[in-house]
């Protein structure tokens, strides 16, 4: 029992490094309020570029939008050009800021009208103009008859994402492909310090692997529903067993599509916390600024300090 108590002591003391006060955890721009659901967030190496994904109440709809930065100020959310019909989500910049990942359930060319299963693919564009490419499927071995999601690649442009496998250890489960220069490496299944009979998922890679936030669904350790965790390789390179990021970064409801700013120490995340309470309302226009403004248990986009050493 003593081993068991300094444990959770060593564990709590490390979620009070890791987390902030609530007071520092804001969303990111209300202005996005005017969706229903807002998720995943990728932010440009220079700060003036996000990428992030708009649903429907239900997720019967989902695109990929993004705003970017004029005169200090956020412009208004654009669709990505190359958004149809189909299901987009989770875009994820690389390193350069000129590929930008996404999952999408697409058909492999234009000339099929049905849907596929989830695959990973990408958009590029060169420095000179700034257009979008036509969406690319990132192919095999990345890419199966299987769902795979939240893609999130390293400086070296090795790539880390979800797929939901019989193979796996759990539900969902996340993977490691390898970049060997002109092809990836087939897919890695993450160790059991990531990995579990349950739920990980979205999990962000840093630029140099050296840590992998993710989500964890219902664990014991948990706040009570989707919680965000860290890993940190070793001295061998090996993962280590994942901690919790603690309160106030996570809470009873659902947080997951971390987003890690290392030049600006700045998590991103979403979350379905709710903190909504009532008051008196002058007018339908004050009662739906604070619904719709509030933490309301709506999928939103969320930021606040954090230091990781």
């Amino acid at each position: 029992m003593k081993i068991t108590k300094l444990s959770i002591l060593l564990l709590f003391i490390s979620n009070l490094l890791l987390a902030q006060n609530k007071s520092d955890i804001t969303q990111f721009n209300k202005s996005l309020n005017q969706f229903h659901n807002v998720r995943d967030f990728s932010i440009s190496k220079d700060g003036k570029e996000v990428y992030f994904t708009i649903q429907s109440p239900n997720q019967e709809i989902s695109q990929l939008a993004y705003i970017k930065k004029e005169s200090n100020k956020w412009s208004e959310p654009e669709l990505l050009s190359f958004c149809d019909s189909y299901m987009y989500l989770e875009p994820f910049l690389s390193f350069d800021n000129n590929r930008l990942f996404f999952a999408s359930d697409r058909p492999l060319n234009d000339s099929i009208s049905s849907k596929k299963d989830f695959d990973i693919w990408y958009v590029d564009r060169n420095k000179e103009n700034n257009k979008w490419s036509k969406p690319k499927n990132i192919g095999k071995p990345v890419n199966s008859e299987l769902d795979q999601f939240y893609p999130s690649v390293s400086k070296n442009n090795n790539l880390y994402f979800t797929m939901v496998s019989p193979l796996g250890i759990g539900k969902d489960d996340i993977y490691f492909c390898k970049w060997e220069g002109d092809k990836y490496s087939n897919p890695i299944l993450l160790s059991e310090n990531i990995n579990s009979a349950g739920y990980e998922f979205n999990a962000f890679i840093s630029e140099k692997e050296d840590f992998l936030i993710f989500s964890k669904y219902k664990e014991k350790d948990g706040q009570g529903s989707g919680d965000l965790y860290i890993s940190k390789k070793d001295e061998k390179g090996k993962w280590k067993m994942a901690t919790n990021l603690g309160i106030p970064v996570n809470t009873k409801y659902m947080e997951y599509c971390p987003f890690y700013d290392e030049t600006n120490q700045i998590l991103y995340f979403t979350s379905k916390r709710n903190n909504l309470k009532s008051r008196s309302f002058n007018t339908i226009s004050d009662l739906k600024k604070h619904i719709n403004d509030s933490n309301n248990g709506l999928s939103k986009i969320y930021m606040t300090p954090l230091q990781i050493e």
